[in-house]
């Protein structure tokens, strides 16, 4: 099937095939999934019981980028289309019938809300849970009346069914007047980078085959519209001239609706006409959530079930629900209860990281869960998250007659923090740590520990402290021990048989000339007292580079433990002013602020809007941007009118509407300014500058040798994996040259 998305409306098949065919098409997305890879290598270990059923959970870097992007049942996505489908003077092209049920009660009370189902003489009714292919599988019913539908459904209702290997329960149906049509059709938009592509095809249906390569195709660029003549040039060719004019106004009116409603995907298949009029059979589609705030009054109540066979256990339900009251992540999917891996990691980037090192070193099939905890959660959010964890590792019954433990593993890792409190989420696990004691030595459990970041030596000492307390072996390390090498400190407890492939031992010797070919690496430049540092670091700026040691930034936001974060790093590399020129705060008039230059009070201008700061200080060419996702875009739009001075825009909001970002982005190319972001910790340039808190606390940045220059660049999706390599190069290069996060949202725009 098609890459674009792996299970989508045109996977369907069909009940009946006839001049007049009934309304029998199954289209449901359902999120890819798998599972990490898993190095090929046989175990000591006694079989692990089979995990739950369903589908293979998404692997941490789907689950991370695709989280946004979530699939909606085929009845909400039609119910949309009923209430905002409509042609340019505003006239409705769809009108929906369909009623969901969800319960047998919905039997009972559906047709006082909905008497068509009575009057209706052939009605359709199939799961509306995300399956794909329902027609193939039988789950499609068509032609009965309302008595026949309530006893399919009865039939259905809670009974287990397997579809293309996955297992499930059905649960939730959605019923239709049956429809007589004669022709089909295809049509599914999606979005890009830098565009939204329309696909058509002439025949659709079970049998549409390969779409990418025989649709027609109309790439509609970010901001652009879409007309009659557009559309029926580039998609229509092969539609009658009689079915053209409907078809090029749905088309039309499809792309509008795609766009107002924040539709990251909408195939439809078949699209066919009833009478005069254009109807979507069968649908699949998901929305931007990032988007919630601009179109969730237009939404209502959209239900975003998990993919068929993937139901949430009362513990991810819970972690979700933490993780929409607090401003932190809160993530958790539990995998495999009966397997002896645990983790609890700090950060995504983390996160991908020990599942992969996890799998890589064959203990796939032992892994219990993934997940994270990242952006600073307070002690009792982080205490939550971890009494979950915990309530799941020691739910089997020690006290069962004939049970033996057989040891278990809890791996609490992460990176170096950029600005996230190590001992404060540290107080919140050992809070639960505590709670669970007993039950974690009946089961045999030991704990292996690595962080990094603000106040994590006292962190790691309350750890220590913690496990010669409880009795429970923790095994404690910090940034000097590789971020992963934890993990087969823990295999060995589990299998004694276990070899893993030694660390790269840490040090670091300068390369000879004979090593590279004749071209030694340049020496780093001055240390963290000697002056201005020349060496390898440009004096100017020009296209290709970012930043210099004269680079002056406005910070927009009152983020003052940003701003003094940047001073230390400023006075560390002995620069000769301040990087931040000025704050932009637009709820406030034009004031000062305090901060400290070393050891010297400074007063840092802060300006009521961009327009001002930028007139104040002409030097300024780097914004760094702390708005918050909902204002994100204004304040941005309005930075990128003076793109005569601004080269530079980092972002650090997460959550920015899919639509905005692409504008954002169309807007700084068509400028010739560089968008860092969104969603990102933002960069650095040893010995230059430094975007927010990038590298951490100054002692991590010492300890990194970002105070000065040296020879490695780098690029990543995470902060928190930004700062491991900075530790990482630090430990084996002569330091890094360049670093920059470009964010962890669908599309970053970095040069």
């Amino acid at each position: 099937r098609r890459t674009i998305h792996p299970g989508g409306a045109g996977a369907c098949s069909s009940a009946a095939r006839s001049p007049a065919r009934p309304h029998a098409r199954s289209a449901s997305p359902s999120a890819p999934t798998r599972l990490p890879r898993c190095a090929p290598r046989a175990l000591s270990l006694s079989p692990a019981p089979p995990p739950r059923a369903g589908p293979p959970a998404l692997s941490p870097t789907q689950s991370r980028r695709g989280a946004m992007q979530k699939a909606i049942r085929e009845c909400n996505g039609k119910r949309l289309l009923s209430q905002y489908l409509r042609d340019e003077e505003g006239a409705p092209l769809y009108h929906c019938q369909a009623a969901l049920v969800t319960s047998l009660a919905d039997l009972d009370t559906l047709p006082s809300k909905e008497p068509w189902l009575l009057t209706t003489p052939k009605l359709v009714v199939k799961p509306d849970q995300l399956i794909k292919r329902r027609g193939k599988a039988g789950l499609v019913k068509v032609g009965l009346d309302w008595e026949g539908v309530k006893t399919q459904v009865r039939a259905w209702m809670g009974a287990p069914v397997e579809v293309e290997g996955v297992r499930g329960t059905l649960d939730c149906f959605v019923v239709e007047p049956q429809a007589a049509f004669s022709r089909e059709y295809y049509v599914c938009i999606h979005s890009l980078r830098d565009q939204d592509v329309i696909l058509f095809y002439h025949e659709g249906g079970v049998d549409v085959g390969d779409v990418d390569a025989k649709a027609s195709r109309l790439e509609v660029k970010v901001g652009e519209a879409v007309d009659a003549a557009r559309v029926g040039a580039a998609l229509l060719g092969a539609v009658g001239e009689a079915e053209r004019p409907r078809l090029t106004q749905f088309v039309c009116a499809l792309y509008r609706c795609y766009v107002e409603l924040s539709f990251a995907y909408l195939e439809i298949n078949p699209v066919v006409f009833v009478g005069d009029t254009v109807v979507p059979l069968d649908l699949a589609a998901k929305v931007d959530l990032t988007a919630q705030h601009d179109c969730g009054a237009k939404w209502g109540a959209l239900d975003m079930p998990a993919p068929f066979g993937r139901s949430r256990t009362p513990e991810e339900a819970y972690v979700e629900g933490l993780d929409e009251k607090t401003g932190a992540s809160l993530k958790l999917t539990v995998l495999n209860t009966a397997g002896r891996v645990w983790t609890m990691v700090a950060g995504g980037g983390a996160s991908v990281i020990y599942a992969d090192t996890i799998c890589d070193m064959g203990f796939s099939r032992e892994l219990c869960n993934y997940g994270e905890y990242s952006g600073a959660p307070t002690k009792q959010h982080t205490y939550e998250y971890a009494k979950t964890i915990l309530s799941l590792m020691c739910r089997e019954p020690v006290d069962q007659p004939g049970y033996e433990p057989r040891g278990k593993v809890l791996i609490i890792g992460g990176g170096i923090a950029n600005f996230t409190n190590v001992a404060s989420t540290f107080g919140g696990i050992i809070q639960a740590l505590r709670q669970y004691r007993a039950q974690l030595v009946a089961h045999k459990v030991r704990v292996y520990v690595r962080r990094g970041g603000p106040n994590y030596q006292e962190g790691l000492d309350a750890m220590r402290e913690a496990g010669a307390q409880l009795g429970i072996p923790i095994s404690v390390h910090g940034p000097e021990t590789h971020l992963t090498a934890i993990v087969p400190m823990a295999f060995k407890y589990l299998d004694p048989a276990f070899e893993a492939k030694p660390p790269l031992a840490p040090t670091y010797a300068p390369a000879t000339a004979a090593a590279l070919g004749g071209a030694a690496l340049p020496p780093a430049g001055g240390g963290a007292g000697g002056g201005p540092h020349t060496g390898n670091v440009p004096e100017s700026a020009d296209a290709s580079t970012l930043f210099t040691a004269s680079t002056r930034a406005v910070i927009y936001g009152l983020q003052t433990a940003a701003v003094q974060n940047m001073l230390d790093f400023d006075f560390s590399c002995k620069r000769e002013m301040p990087s931040v020129a000025g704050m932009i705060y637009p709820f406030g008039g034009d004031h000062v602020q305090k901060f400290y230059w070393g050891t010297r009070e400074i007063l840092i201008p802060v300006y009521k809007d961009t327009r001002s700061a930028l007139a104040a200080h002409p030097e300024v060419d780097v914004m760094v941007n702390f708005a918050s996702q909902r204002s994100v875009y204004p304040s941005v739009a309005e930075a990128l009118e003076h793109s005569s001075q601004l080269r530079v825009i980092a972002i650090i909001a997460e959550g920015v509407p899919e639509n905005k970002t692409r504008e954002i982005n169309r807007r700084a190319k068509e400028r010739g300014v560089c968008i860092i972001g969104p969603a990102t910790v933002g960069g650095i340039k040893p010995g230059c500058f430094r975007i927010g808190n990038t590298g951490g606390m100054i002692d991590n940045c010492i300890a990194c040798k970002l105070h000065r220059p040296g020879s490695v660049a780098y690029v990543s999706r995470s902060g928190g994996m930004s700062n491991e390599l900075n530790n990482i190069m630090a430990m084996h290069t002569n330091g890094v040259y360049e670093g920059i996060a470009i964010g962890g949202g669908r599309y970053p725009r970095t040069t």
